[in-house]
């Protein structure tokens, strides 16, 4: 089957919109997805951002959280709109890094978002990861452990120089076998499609 890579930022509603759907459509599809967490803010600091892009703009960041409610609507999924935005997304990212290729990185990514933004939780408390994941049924000490080690935090820098090389500059990116990169949540459908062929 063809692979489609999903990088998301938890920080992200957008990915939050992509996480909750990836898999059963691409299942549809018979595509396998790759997820690929990763960090936005050294990415947006390097392109001169302070924070999210979104927020240098009053309008561009009412009409963001208008469309994230109709699309969270539309998916029926729950939505709240997060008292702190961006949301300090380092923890979660380690430990989806570290299980990025375990069976649960898709149960654990949708949990995390879930928690972010129809909850409108901290995702940054240790105490709330924990929970998570004993939810999940995994040992939560030790992931929390491997996610503090230097090869987790290395891997997750790694991630974002790889993503950038990539030429990822948002969440959600997908990108193809054969390098087609579709940016934003309203792209998921078409890079799934793309997987099958050659575009250009």
């Amino acid at each position: 089957m063809p692979r489609l890579a999903f990088y998301y930022e938890f920080a992200s509603p957008y990915s939050y919109l992509s996480a909750a759907r990836i898999e059963q459509v691409a299942k549809d599809r018979r595509v396998t997805i790759e997820w690929r967490p990763f960090l936005l803010g050294p990415i947006f600091r390097r392109q001169g951002y302070e924070s999210s892009p979104f927020l240098e703009n009053q309008r561009k960041c009412a009409y963001m959280w208008r469309d994230v409610a109709r699309s969270a609507a539309n998916l029926g999924l729950p939505w709240t709109k997060p008292r702190i935005f961006p949301a300090n997304s380092l923890l979660a990212s380690r430990i989806a890094y570290a299980g990025r290729k375990e069976q649960w990185i898709g149960a654990f990514s949708r949990a995390v978002f879930h928690m972010a933004f129809a909850l409108d939780e901290d995702i940054s408390k240790p105490e709330l990861m924990v929970a998570l994941l004993r939810e999940l049924d995994l040992d939560a000490e030790k992931t929390l452990r491997t996610a503090e080690t230097t090869e987790v935090k290395i891997g997750v820098r790694a991630a974002v120089a790889e993503a950038e090389s990539l030429g990822v500059f948002g969440a959600p990116t997908f990108i193809t076998e054969k390098g087609e990169l579709f940016w934003g949540n309203d792209r998921l459908d078409e890079a799934l499609d793309a997987s099958f062929v050659r575009i250009g």
